[in-house]
C-alpha cells in the first residue's frame, strides 16, 4: 500500500482504576489496580518512547459521576473514574525516565485559577524540557462545579465563554509577561533578571481580574501545546480559535474535521494549523480469529452498570430512570453535547435512543482485527483526513504492547508512524516550531 503523511500516535490513559471500558480492571491481564505505582507509569512511558509514540495523553475529571440512580454509589463500587489521582504529578517522574515522549494532561478551567495554572504548566514545561501539552476542558460534571465553589454547573456555552477569558489570561502570562531576554544571570552584578523586561498583564475580563506578572521565566515552549476535545457547535468554535490538536470521537468525522478547519480559517489560521486526533479502541490479535476471541473475552467482563453510570454523567441524565426507547432528541442537555453528536453520526438515518447509547457503551465500539487489519484501518482513517490517534486501552499495558509489537512495525514500514524523534520541544516535533504559530490568537499577545 502506498505511503502517506506521517500520523500522530498518543496513548490515552487516566490516573485511575477504570477509565473508559468499565469492569475490566479485575482481569489478570491488566495492571489497572496498580495505578498508584510510579513503576507502572514509568514502564509505560519507556515502552511508548521506545515505540516512538508522540505522547501519553492523560485524561482527568474533577468530580464524581453521581447522576445514575440518583447518587455516586455505582461509580464508587465500580471504581468508575473514582478513585482518581492528579495526572500532572505523574509527569516529572516519567519525563525523567524518557527523553522525547510528550505528555498531554487534562486540566479544567473551573478547577484552578488561571494565574496558578499558568505557573503549574510552565513548571512542567521546564521540568520536561518542553514536552508538555494541555488538554483544555470546561468540565461537565455538576458535582465538580459544586465542589469547586459554583452553585451549579454553568450552562454549556457559558463555560466556553469563561474558557475564552481564561485563555486570554494565560496567553498574556505565558507570551507577554516576560521578554525573551529578561533573564540575564549577571554573576558580576548579582542580577538574575532585568526587571524592566518583566511586565504586569493588567487583565480585566468578564470572569478574571489578573494583574500579573507571571511568576515563571519563559519555558521552552512558553505556551504548552494545546489540545481540546469539544465537538459541540460552541466547542468547535473554541477549538478552531485555540486548539492545535483536537481530540474527536465517534462518527461524523468528515463533517467535524471540515467544520473545525473552516472555522480556524475564519480566525485567521490555516486548516493545517490544527491536527485532528481520533480516539480509537483497538483489540489486536496475531490473526483475525485471535482478535475476535480476545474481544469476546473482554466483553464478558465489561460492566453495563459502570457504563451506564459513566454515560449518565456525560449526559446529565439518569439513564436508570429513562425509557430505553426514548429518543435522545426529547431532552435538553447541559452535558457533553458533542458526545451525542458523535454517536448519532454513526447511524445518521436512525433515531438515536437512550437504549442505543447503553448498548454502545456495553459493546465498547472496538476496532477488532489482526495486526495487518488494524494497520489498514488506521491508514484508511488517515486518508479520510484524520491526522493521528488517541489509542484507548482495554487492558493496560496490554493493548499498547499489542499495538507496539504487531501494528507499529507495519505502520513504520508504510511511513505512517515515525521511526525516530525530531529534535526539540513537543510542538517543534509536530509543527516544526517550539512556539505558537504567528497565526494563533495567543501569538498576538507577544511583545515586539
Amino acid at each position: 500500500m502506498a505511503s502517506q503523511k506521517r500520523l500522530l500516535f498518543n496513548a490515552f490513559s487516566m490516573n485511575c482504576v477504570s477509565h473508559i471500558h468499565h469492569g475490566l480492571w479485575g482481569r489478570s491481564d491488566t495492571r489497572q489496580l496498580d495505578y498508584t505505582s510510579l513503576t507502572v507509569w514509568v514502564d509505560l512511558a519507556k515502552a511508548l518512547e521506545e515505540a516512538k509514540f508522540d505522547s501519553l495523553f492523560l485524561a482527568d475529571v474533577m468530580g464524581v459521576y453521581d447522576v445514575y440512580k440518583g447518587g455516586p454509589e455505582t461509580s464508587i463500587s465500580e471504581a468508575m473514574q473514582i478513585p482518581v489521582n492528579d495526572p500532572s504529578l505523574l509527569i516529572p517522574t516519567m519525563a525523567h525516565a524518557t527523553e522525547h515522549l510528550g505528555f498531554a494532561y487534562t486540566g479544567s478551567i473551573l478547577a484552578e485559577h488561571p494565574f496558578n495554572f499558568a505557573r503549574r504548566a510552565s513548571t512542567l514545561d521546564h521540568l520536561t524540557n518542553g514536552r508538555i501539552a494541555w488538554n483544555i476542558v470546561t468540565s461537565y460534571l455538576p458535582s465538580a462545579a459544586r465542589n469547586l465553589g459554583f452553585n451549579d454547573l454553568p450552562k454549556h456555552d457559558d463555560r466556553y465563554d469563561r474558557g475564552d477569558d481564561y485563555l486570554s489570561v494565560l496567553y498574556k502570562l505565558w507570551e507577554a509577561s516576560w521578554e525573551d531576554d529578561a533573564v540575564i544571570r549577571d554573576l558580576e552584578r548579582g542580577i538574575y533578571t532585568n526587571p524592566a523586561k518583566v511586565h504586569t498583564i493588567d487583565h480585566h475580563g468578564p470572569y478574571y481580574e489578573v494583574p500579573g506578572p507571571h511568576l515563571c521565566e519563559p519555558s521552552p515552549q512558553r505556551t504548552p501545546l494545546l489540545f481540546q476535545a469539544g465537538s459541540s457547535d460552541r466547542g468547535r468554535e473554541f477549538a478552531a480559535k485555540h486548539a492545535e490538536c483536537v481530540f474527536i470521537l465517534g462518527g461524523g468525522r468528515a463533517e467535524t474535521i471540515a467544520d473545525i478547519r473552516s472555522r480556524a480559517v475564519n480566525h485567521g489560521r490555516r486548516a493545517g494549523d490544527i491536527k485532528i486526533c481520533l480516539g480509537v479502541s483497538l483489540v489486536i490479535g496475531g490473526s483475525e480469529a485471535e482478535a475476535q476471541d480476545k474481544a469476546k473475552s473482554l466483553k464478558r467482563t465489561l460492566s453495563l452498570e459502570g457504563g451506564l453510570a459513566h454515560m449518565s454523567g456525560h449526559l446529565g441524565v439518569d439513564l436508570g430512570d429513562v425509557d430505553p426507547d426514548r429518543p435522545i432528541s426529547d431532552f435538553e442537555f447541559n452535558g457533553v453535547l458533542g458526545f451525542l453528536k458523535s454517536f448519532a453520526a454513526l447511524e445518521p438515518d436512525k433515531t438515536l435512543t437512550f437504549g442505543d447509547l447503553a448498548m454502545r457503551q456495553l459493546s465498547g465500539n472496538w476496532i477488532v482485527g489482526s495486526d495487518e487489519q488494524i494497520a489498514d484501518k488506521l491508514q484508511s482513517l488517515g486518508e479520510e483526513g484524520v491526522d493521528g490517534f488517541n489509542l484507548i486501552y482495554a487492558t493496560t499495558p496490554g493493548t499498547f504492547i499489542d499495538f507496539i509489537d504487531g501494528v507499529a512495525p507495519i505502520l513504520k514500514f508504510r511511513g505512517l508512524m515515525q521511526t525516530e524523534y525530531e529534535p526539540g520541544p513537543l510542538r517543534e516535533k509536530i509543527f516544526g516550531s517550539s512556539f505558537l504559530s504567528d497565526r494563533h490568537p495567543g501569538a498576538a499577545f507577544r511583545r515586539a
